[in-house]
C-alpha cells in the first residue's frame, strides 16, 4: 500500500477521534496505521472509485442494493436460552413443513391417533447452525432458503452479536473465550432441541465454538450427534496466518492489533463514526477478507457488509484475543465417529484452507471440500456448493433422504415469513 494511503487512512481516523483528546488522537493514530496495513488490496481501488464516483451516489447505490437484495429477511420461530452467566441468546426455529395426507391416510387418521395415543413420537433431527465473528445467524440466508421446511433447524446469534444480549460476564470485565462460546452453544441446544439427534454447522468462529462443546461435553456428542459441517474454520494456530499481507506488514499487525483494538474499544462512539465516515475504505476491505472472486454480487456483498458493519467496536475488540489462544486440536477425534463435512474456500485469507487440511488430517474420514475461487464467507460467495454438500451430510447421517432434498436444491430468494 502506498504511503499517502496509509495516511489518508490515519486522518480519517484521527479526525473521528479528536474530541478525545491528546491521548484518544494517539490511540486512532495507532489504530489507523494498522488498519492502513490491511487495507493493502484494497485502498487503490478505493481510491480510483471515490475519483469517479460521488459519496451521494454511493450511497444511493447502497441503499438501492439494501432495497433489491432482501438478505436475511427470512425468520423463524424465536426464542431465548439463557447462559451460564444469565447472558439471553437469541435464535430462531425452522420447523419441518408437514407432509400432506392422502384421502386413505385422512380416513385412517382416527385410528393412528388412537394408536399413538399415550406414546411420545419421536424428537426429529434438528440442525444447528452457529455463524462467524462479526456476523450473525441471518449469514446463513441461502442455506435457510434451501433447507427450509426439509428438516427442523435452529439459528441462533452468537452472544453480543445479532439480536443477543450483550455478553454480561463481558459487561464485568471478563474476557471472552471459545469455551465460553461452547457453553452457550449447549444452552442454545438444551433450549431449542432438548431431545433427539442434532447436526452442527458451523461458520469460522462457529466451528471454533462447536469444537469447544465438543471438549467440554463429550458425552453429548456422543449420544445425540448425528453429524457435523466445519466450514471456513480452525482448529488453531490462528496466530501464525498472515492475512495475505507481507511478513513485515503481517508482524506489525500482530504488535499492535491486540492493543489497537483495546483502545479502539474504549472509544467506541468515537470510532463508529470513524467507520461511518470511512465506509467506502471499510467496504473495500470487507470485500477483500470476506470474498476470493471478483465477481461476486454487488447486492450478497453489500449484505456482507451490513452484518459486518452491524457489529459493534468494543465487541470486536473483545472477541480478538480469544482467537490467538483457541486450540481444539485435542476436541475432534470426538468426531470421529460421525459423518464430517469440512468445507472451505481456497482463497480465503482469514482461516486459509490449511486449516481445514490440518482438520481433515485428524479425521481421516471426514469429506474435504476446498472450494475454488472462494474466501472467508464461502456459504455467501457460492451458495449452492455449500448448500450441496450440507444436503449430502444430511443424507449420509440419514437425517433426510436423497429423493426430498432434489425439490430443495436452489438457493433463489424466498420471500420472509
Amino acid at each position: 500500500m502506498s504511503e499517502s494511503s496509509a495516511e489518508a487512512v490515519v486522518a480519517a481516523t484521527a479526525n473521528a477521534a479528536g474530541a478525545a483528546g491528546a491521548a484518544g488522537w494517539r490511540r486512532a493514530g495507532i489504530a489507523g496505521a494498522a488498519i492502513g496495513v490491511l487495507a493493502a488490496g484494497a485502498a487503490a481501488g478505493v481510491a480510483v472509485e471515490r475519483l469517479t464516483v460521488g459519496r451521494g451516489m454511493r450511497k444511493k447505490a447502497r441503499l438501492a442494493l439494501d432495497a433489491t437484495g432482501p438478505y436475511g429477511s427470512l425468520r423463524g420461530t424465536p426464542g431465548r436460552a439463557v447462559a451460564d452467566d444469565g447472558t439471553e441468546l437469541y435464535y430462531e426455529v425452522d420447523e419441518v413443513e408437514a407432509a400432506p395426507e392422502t384421502a386413505d391416510e385422512s380416513a385412517s387418521s382416527g385410528t393412528r391417533r388412537r394408536r399413538l395415543f399415550g406414546r411420545k413420537a419421536p424428537a426429529p433431527v434438528t440442525v444447528v447452525f452457529s455463524h462467524g465473528y462479526c456476523l450473525g445467524q441471518d449469514s446463513w440466508h441461502f442455506q435457510r432458503a434451501a433447507l427450509r421446511g426439509l428438516v427442523r433447524a435452529v439459528y441462533w446469534d452468537q452472544r453480543s452479536h445479532g439480536r443477543s444480549e450483550r455478553g454480561r460476564s463481558q459487561a464485568d470485565g471478563v474476557p471472552v473465550g471459545i469455551d465460553q462460546l461452547g457453553r452457550d452453544l449447549k444452552a442454545v441446544i438444551d433450549a431449542a432441541a432438548p431431545e433427539g439427534p442434532v447436526v452442527l454447522a458451523g461458520h469460522s468462529m462457529g466451528g471454533m465454538t462447536m469444537m469447544a462443546l465438543a471438549d467440554q461435553y463429550p458425552a453429548l456428542i456422543r449420544d445425540r450427534v448425528a453429524a457435523v459441517a466445519l466450514i471456513g474454520t480452525s482448529s488453531g494456530k490462528l496466530g501464525e496466518v498472515n492475512f495475505g499481507l507481507p511478513v513485515a506488514g503481517v508482524n506489525a499487525v500482530r504488535r499492535v492489533l491486540p492493543g489497537v483494538l483495546k483502545a479502539l474499544g474504549s472509544q467506541a462512539e468515537l470510532v463508529e463514526k470513524g467507520r461511518r465516515a470511512t465506509a467506502d475504505l471499510f467496504a473495500g476491505l470487507i470485500k477483500r477478507y470476506s470474498f476470493g472472486s471478483r465477481d461476486v454480487d454487488s447486492a450478497v456483498a453489500r449484505f456482507a457488509e451490513r452484518l459486518i458493519e452491524a457489529t459493534p467496536i468494543d465487541v470486536v475488540a473483545e472477541f480478538y484475543p480469544a482467537f490467538t489462544e483457541h486450540d481444539k486440536s485435542g476436541a475432534l477425534p470426538g468426531f470421529r465417529d460421525v459423518p464430517v463435512l469440512i468445507l472451505a474456500g481456497d482463497k480465503d485469507l482469514v482461516t486459509p484452507s490449511s486449516h481445514s487440511e490440518a482438520i481433515a488430517d485428524v479425521l481421516p474420514d471426514a469429506e474435504l471440500v476446498i472450494v475454488p475461487d472462494a474466501g472467508h464467507l464461502v456459504m455467501l460467495e457460492h451458495p449452492e456448493t455449500v448448500t450441496d454438500r450440507l444436503a449430502d451430510l444430511l443424507v449420509r447421517s440419514g437425517t433426510v433422504s436423497a429423493a426430498n432434498v432434489g425439490g430443495h436444491g436452489s438457493t433463489a430468494q424466498q420471500p420472509g415469513r
